[in-house]
């Protein structure tokens, strides 16, 4: 029992306590949303193995994620005008705009963009917390 409580008050000397400053540092956030004229789950498949094969693995990125909308997710506040979600994180400016003019990518917007209804772009820079 004492080497219980001797092991739990060191844990607690150990843990950073809610006062002391967290580690942060900026990053560009890169959000695409889709709509697509062929929505079909066959489309949207497609779309989502194109974002895997062009646009993740670039140098810089922080964070890589796609995936459709969630539909079981209806409350009056979601925004539901898209069918395909694109979420990057890069760690700073320069990488996005490296990204931006890279071959793959190019070569993403030239093979799926006749599919595309409309897309919407959200850059931000985002505090990244550590």
């Amino acid at each position: 029992m004492k080497r219980m409580l001797a092991l739990a008050s060191l844990l607690l000397l150990l843990a950073p306590s809610s006062s002391q400053a967290q580690q942060s540092s900026t990053a560009l956030s890169h959000d695409v949303y889709f709509s697509l004229n062929d929505a079909s789950p066959a489309a949207r498949s497609e779309l989502v193995a194109a974002c895997r094969t062009y646009l993740s693995g670039h140098e810089g990125t922080l964070f890589f994620s796609v995936g459709p909308l969630a539909a079981e997710l209806a409350r009056p506040v979601n925004d539901r005008d898209f069918d395909i979600a694109l979420h990057i994180t890069f760690a700073d400016r320069a990488a996005h705009d490296r990204y931006q003019e890279h071959a793959r990518h190019k070569q993403f917007i030239a093979e799926q963009q006749k599919n595309w209804k409309r897309v919407r772009v959200f850059d931000s820079m985002v505090e990244v917390v550590k």
